[in-house]
């Protein structure tokens, strides 16, 4: 019987799931009918160059974001107002090169060529980083040559004269043929100005004027043959021709994708030039055609560099940021410097979120009081109090948590840090089998698995982003703190480890500054889910994903002061998206579990009313499974409303243990029922042993339907998302067995 009602489970979970992907898909490629007939901007540029901060200035909350079609590259557009009338303003992924190396990349290029939809963008914006010019200006360079209406936004005007480097936005202007637009862009200097020359661009279709690209003559006759057969075949003529010619030559379109957009001639002749020049001195296949170019265009980048860019005679070698990086990026000291940050970020959660928790617990409980008060007792109030209420409230309660998370995240990821963590933790990565690239796709997914999972398309080899993607789940994220705070905040002292003397802290009261017992146990969590991640990595870089990792590049932009208009906005943002899924999804099945658990009634008082529900019968079903693991029935259901929301293990424990509408981790009624449970031969249920391995599963365990999806779509299959629910629910069975039936063996109480 107990097998069977895990297999009935299974089934169940994934049936969600398949609707909720379905919904999702349906969500991310809706837009307003009204955007449609607008003018389409996009907004291109390098990594760190500070595209984010422009766009987000320039389109405020009037945002949305959604996936490209066909793909899970996420799509970032906003509204953009201008004097004569809006436009749409598209956030194009970052990118150092339109011959990409990775599907973000290749969604840049792709929009920028038209092969995206069949059209092309109005007019666009080009970021550039002042203070790291010739770089910047290989991509942009690339985009003028596309012939389409653009301007220059140069940007960090600041940093680079701090560098003693002053940029001639005049002299720039002329040496590209396009307007460029000083900027900076975390000050709001410069934007009005760039609004206005966007309006005069596009309603003048001013093209650009870029200098010519000394290409080898090879090149260049393939380019103008090429040229020629998409001015006959799709109407480009002049410079976006050869500008498009180009591209096709020096990048690796999809021969479909240039078919539907360019014709079927132009392919052809695509391929014939290939096979003329497929080997030699001559050949012209796209990585080849891509180091001629790359060639060519740093040279002539370098004389324009040269007569745009005013050095002073103060310039140093050695640099502010430069001599951070002594410590922040040395093999050990910068470990060390990581470390310490993780540990502050775990005591700011709970040192900080204290009082706000706090106000957020006393308002559920005068809701609760409300409706209790001032309804007639029966179901319709019993829902509300302890499905809706208590339901919702015990997951709305952890928000403070998770602003905080978001804070440290955004700050660090504004101020330049985490490309330096990327880069220190690169050689340990490495011997797991990891590259670099994958230290932010795991880093996102302390927040949450699923953008962390979607920022793995960044990584140009497929085996190590299927690595990735299949363990990145084991990153603790935002999701479990309900259940680590419960969890600790029930069996753990509140002790300080090295305290200092009191302080008497406004607001707080009085506040003993020091490590605190639960944060270092929480950290340990944190470390548990990468060291298990990493384990992973190793096993999987070994068999079904063998070979060596690449060589891991990365820029190490300048440090600067975050832009506080974005770690807010990322504050708001993702704050936003935890409330609508504690009043969507967490409400629903609140409500779902209320009903399993309180119906069907039982005929008479002999009955356990808890035990005789849906909810019960099906946590004494799966008991025998999970007994070994040092769990009851009342933890089944737990566990079972845990697979569709992590946090939902809290208000589901709250309701099981009849606490009504005290269900956090700071109610000290869910604390002593917690304490108090025994097992029918009077042995306590929550011992140490059993404690250790709730949090242990917890760590290791698949218990998010919202990430399956995202991964039945990354990978276009149900294979991989199937094998990481049973590779990782089959891990956490075995790793919480073995840590309580050990500790249960060596005594533990």
């Amino acid at each position: 019987r107990a097998v069977s009602a895990y297999g009935i489970r299974v089934l169940f979970f994934f049936l969600i799931m398949a609707v909720l992907e379905t919904s999702s898909r349906r969500a991310s490629t809706k837009m307003p009918a009204k955007e449609t007939s607008w003018r389409r901007i996009a907004l291109a540029g390098n990594p760190n160059a500070g595209k984010t901060t422009i766009f987000n200035a320039l389109t405020g909350l009037k945002q949305h974001v959604g996936n490209y079609p066909g793909v899970t590259v996420e799509k970032k557009e906003g509204r953009l107002h201008l004097q004569g009338s809006d436009a749409l303003l598209m956030d194009l992924p970052g990118t150092y090169s339109l011959s990409p190396k990775s599907p973000d990349e290749a969604i840049a290029r792709d929009v920028l060529l038209g092969l995206y939809n069949n059209s092309l963008p109005d007019a666009v914006i080009i970021v550039v980083d002042a203070s790291n010019l010739e770089r910047n200006l290989f991509l942009a360079t690339q985009i003028l040559e596309l012939g389409l209406p653009s301007v220059i936004a140069l940007n960090m005007t600041d940093v680079a004269k701090t560098h003693g480097k002053a940029v001639d936005a005049a002299r720039l202007s002329r040496e590209l043929g396009v307007p460029v637009v000083e900027l900076i862009a975390v000050r709001d200097l410069g934007l009005d100005k760039l609004r206005e020359t966007v309006e005069s661009v596009l309603e003048n279709e001013t093209l650009s004027r870029p200098p010519a690209l000394p290409l080898p003559t090879h090149v260049q006759k393939a380019e103008a043959t090429l040229a020629d057969a998409i001015e006959t075949q799709c109407g480009l003529a002049g410079q976006a021709a050869r500008g498009a010619a180009l591209r096709l030559l020096c990048s690796d379109v999809p021969l479909p994708a240039i078919q539907n957009r360019f014709g079927a001639a132009v392919t052809q002749e695509l391929i014939a030039l290939r096979e003329a020049g497929a080997s030699g001195p001559h050949c012209l296949s796209p990585a080849a055609a891509h180091v001629f170019e790359a060639q060519a265009r740093y040279a002539m980048l370098a004389n324009i560099e040269r007569a745009s860019v005013q050095r002073s005679p103060e310039e140093k070698s050695a640099r502010v940021t430069d001599l951070v990086d002594l410590v922040l990026t040395h093999r050990v000291w910068g470990l060390v410097v990581f470390g310490l940050l993780c540990v502050l970020v775990f005591q700011a959660i709970y040192s900080w979120s204290a009082w706000p928790m706090t106000q957020i617990e006393n308002l559920q409980d005068f809701v609760s009081g409300l409706v209790t008060h001032n309804m007639a007792a029966g179901p319709l109030r019993d829902l509300l109090v302890d499905g809706v209420i208590s339901g919702v409230g015990a997951v709305v309660i952890f928000l403070p948590q998770i602003l905080i998370l978001f804070f440290f995240i955004g700050v660090l990821e504004d101020s330049g840090y985490m490309a330096r963590a990327a880069f220190v933790m690169d050689r340990l990565m490495a011997k797991f089998g990891l590259p670099g690239r994958a230290f932010i796709p795991l880093m996102s997914s302390f927040a949450c698995a699923i953008p962390g999972i979607m920022a793995t398309r960044t990584i140009a080899s497929r085996r190590d982003r299927m690595t990735t993607m299949l363990i990145a789940p084991l990153m603790s994220c935002s999701a479990r703190l309900p259940v680590y705070l419960l969890m600790l905040g029930t069996f753990v002292p509140d002790r300080k480890l090295l305290a200092l003397p009191p302080l008497d802290v406004p607001l707080l009261g009085y506040w003993q500054p020091g490590l605190s017992l639960r944060a270092a146990a929480m950290f340990g969590l944190y470390v548990l889910g990468v060291v298990g991640a990493m384990c992973v990595s190793w096993l999987f870089k070994r068999t079904i994903f063998q070979g060596p990792p690449p060589v891991f590049l990365i820029e190490l932009p300048d440090y600067k002061m975050p832009a506080w208009r974005n770690v807010i906005f990322t504050m708001w943002q993702r704050g936003s998206q935890f409330l609508t899924r504690a009043g969507t999804v967490i409400l629903a099945i609140s409500i779902v579990l209320w009903f399993l658990l309180s119906y069907p009634k039982p005929p008479n008082e002999n009955f356990n009313a808890l035990e005789y529900s849906f909810a019960g019968r099906a946590g004494k079903m799966v008991e025998p499974l999970i007994t070994p693991i040092g769990f009851n029935w009342k933890v089944g259901i737990g566990l079972i409303g845990a697979m569709s929301a992590r946090e939902v293990f809290v208000s589901t424990m709250g309701t099981v243990y009849n606490v009504g509408d005290k269900e956090d981790e700071n109610s000290t009624p869910l604390r002593q029922a917690m304490q108090q449970d025994k097992w029918p031969n009077g042995r306590p249920v929550w011992t140490l042993p059993a404690v250790l391995s709730l949090l242990v599963y917890f760590v290791f365990a698949m218990q998010c339907m919202s990430t399956l999806a995202v991964v039945r779509r990354e990978t276009d299959s149900w294979q991989w998302p199937l094998f990481m629910w049973f590779y990782m629910t089959g891990m956490a069975w075995v790793l919480s067995c073995i840590v309580f039936q050990t500790g249960t063996a060596l005594g533990w109480k």
